[in-house]
């Protein structure tokens, strides 16, 4: 499977850049530091390579708060790599960290 995400409106996909990442392992599209330009609605698109199909999740949107209150999160790391990661020699490894926090 791999995951991509549609901004608003077929075919304007999300662009991976400083800002923006989607998880090729959960789905999630991460967004740091949203601006005014990031509102919309943003509709998930996993597309399986064994059967040649996507499918379409439904459009989420996403608003600014205009009573400027952030939610509260406290600092942390999430990591969920397993214990060990074998790998062919010359092979490439990607391993996701986030860092969350307020």
């Amino acid at each position: 499977l791999s995951f991509a995400w549609i901004f608003n409106e077929y075919p304007s996909f999300v662009q991976e850049d400083s800002r923006r990442f989607v998880s090729q392992e959960t789905g999630h599209l991460y967004i740091a530091k949203v601006e005014p330009s990031d509102v919309g609605n943003y509709t998930c698109v996993v597309t399986s390579a064994a059967t040649n199909s996507q499918v379409l999740g439904s459009p989420t949107p996403l608003v600014l708060r205009t009573d400027g209150v952030m939610g509260e999160y406290e600092p942390k790391i999430e990591v969920q790599f397993p214990e060990t990661l074998p790998a062919a020699k010359g092979s490439t490894v990607k391993l996701e960290c986030f860092a969350l926090g307020k």
